[in-house]
């Protein structure tokens, strides 16, 4: 069967949900927003030989066989039981703690992020000192803009659970809902619309709390500051990879006035690979992006040529910076293109195939791993930057970058 390849963020925001290989014409979805065929999208020449991963062969060691997961759904259905729930329990066994099993619902649900959809409150967020969740954006017109929250306000608690030492990645799972997606546990439903979550909040030293109801959003993943003086530096901020970012940034790089770039990856939470390799294109004349293997059989990701800027280039990573994020902050880096500071990024580079199980639901199994243009594996690991910082990163990137003779 041939298969339409894409890597996407799965909905469910949670330890190793970042980076997924699907096959869209596996599962019969044909939903997928900047699919690969066969030969390989464009600008991204697959020069080592490959074979086809939709043959059904078994995964390597140490993760949930697809066959054994396929054969259990089938078994439990025909006892009457959830198919999706058995499913569940052979990966869980299995010790993979990557793969996971999405109902019907929950794929659908996963679909609309892919094209830029999600439910949620309208909050962007980043980690701030002393262990605080901090609120850095808020979306207009959106359940938190109506709620009066804004910028710089202290995000204590959601639905009674502290976010305090909390990866900023787990605090907007549960504000879209997803919280109880943490246990894999097949059938939890994704929050809908119009329901309610409770939020504790601080400004100076005034605490209050206020529930919001979720709203279906369309994302806006990529941001652009522009520089208040002739020569300065463009900030562009990209949240994650859904249909269309890879574009978008490369429109914002083509836009740019002269000087520094600054791309800001903190708190990106990955999404469409593609994406990420059409983004890089904007800083990289060609060449690798990655190197990924499926099952043992190797591809590589690799830049167009012909529009890249030359301008002085400094990326911000911190540990919610995941999957795509982490494979474009690793080009970008290996290659020497950028400097990269921040923190230790969060280390998802596992692949993961999804396969159509007998009730609907979709079983997302590892099948593989990528890696940086020099080898380097990320998941686990993730990318140590070159400048270590936390709370002053942004500060200790203008300072770099009026070295590197891009303004400030």
């Amino acid at each position: 069967m041939s298969g339409r390849l894409h890597f996407v963020r799965p909905r469910r925001i949670r330890r190793g949900a970042a980076l997924t290989l699907v096959f869209a014409s596996v599962l019969g979805t044909g939903a997928a927003a900047g699919t690969w065929h066969d030969e390989g999208p464009e600008g991204a020449e697959q020069r080592i030989p490959v074979r086809t991963v939709a043959d059904g062969r078994e995964a390597a060691d140490g993760t949930a066989d697809r066959k054994a997961v396929e054969e259990a759904a089938v078994k439990a259905l025909k006892a009457g039981k959830s198919g999706s729930q058995a499913a569940a329990d052979v990966v869980s066994r299995s010790g993979d703690r990557w793969s996971t099993v999405y109902t019907a619902g929950e794929y659908e649900d996963f679909r609309r992020e892919l094209d830029g959809e999600y439910v949620g409150v309208g909050l962007w967020l980043r980690q701030g000192g002393e262990g605080r969740v901090q609120v850095s954006r808020v979306r207009p017109g959106s359940p938190a803009a109506r709620a009066g929250i804004a910028p710089g306000d202290d995000l204590l608690a959601v639905d009674g659970s502290s976010t305090r030492h909390r990866p900023v990645t787990d605090v907007v799972a549960r504000l879209r809902g997803d919280g109880r997606a943490a246990s894999k546990r097949a059938g939890a439903v994704p929050a809908a619309p119009g329901t309610p979550v409770e939020l504790k909040l601080r400004r100076a030293d005034r605490d209050w709390t206020s529930t919001l109801h979720r709203a279906r959003l369309r994302a806006t993943n990529v941001t652009v500051e522009r520089p208040s003086a002739p020569g300065g530096m463009t900030r562009i901020k990209v949240e994650a990879f859904a249909k269309g970012t890879g574009e978008e940034v490369r429109e914002a790089v083509r836009s740019a006035p002269p000087g520094g770039i600054l791309l800001d990856l903190r708190g990106n939470s990955g999404g469409l690979v593609a994406e990420a390799v059409t983004a890089s294109a904007a800083f990289l004349d060609g060449g690798l992006v990655a190197t990924y293997d499926v099952r043992g059989s190797q591809r590589a990701l690799y830049a167009d040529r012909g529009r890249a800027t030359k301008s002085p280039l400094v990326v911000l990573v911190d540990g919610g910076t995941m999957s795509a994020g982490e494979l474009l902050a690793g080009a970008l880096q290996d290659r020497g293109r950028a400097v990269v500071i921040g923190s230790p990024t969060f280390g998802k580079g596992s692949v993961q195939m999804p396969s159509k199980l007998a009730d609907g639901s979709v079983a997302e199994l590892t099948v593989g791993h990528y890696r940086t243009p020099s080898g380097r594996g990320v998941d686990g690991r993730g990318i140590s930057p070159d400048i270590p910082a936390d709370d002053r990163a942004e500060s200790r990137a203008r300072t770099v970058m009026s070295g590197l003779g891009g303004g400030s």
